[in-house]
């Protein structure tokens, strides 16, 4: 079964598979440990995505606590904002471009403790890996 990118039940559908991926279970194993390692996704506005789309996803401990589209992103109670245009999230989820290559090369914007995200390469990897076992359909 495919699911519109970006839609709620796509970002329902990442958090039942990440929930399911033990690779990023261990390789997040502290994450979100004494910090706040919720983050904020925000795909931008492009070309065929006429407004920019939210979503917070809860991360803590290898398990995803919660994942939801939001109209309210600011209230949310996040620790990390991920941010970049449609066409860039799309190719993300392609398998195009990791996440960390995308924050190195300014593809996509970070907000929050990077060191944190560095030391958690392994994580971000996984967590991106599994954006890609989705079947995706785009909206353009």
């Amino acid at each position: 079964m495919s699911y519109e990118f970006p839609s709620e039940a796509w970002i329902e559908q990442f958090q039942d598979r990440l929930n399911d991926n033990e690779t990023y279970r261990e390789a997040a194993s502290d994450w979100g440990i004494e910090f706040n390692g919720d983050f904020i996704f925000e795909v931008e506005a492009a070309d065929g995505l006429a407004e920019s789309h939210y979503y917070f996803v809860g991360l803590e401990a290898g398990d995803c606590t919660d994942a939801y589209r939001t109209e309210t992103p600011e209230d949310e109670p996040y620790g990390f904002w991920f941010a970049g245009a449609y066409d860039d999230w799309k190719r993300m989820v392609e398998g195009d471009v990791g996440a960390i290559d995308g924050l190195m090369s300014g593809t996509f914007e970070l907000e929050g403790d990077m060191q944190k995200v560095l030391q958690a390469t392994d994580a971000a990897a996984a967590l991106v890996d599994t954006t890609t076992e989705i079947e995706s359909d785009f909206v353009a």
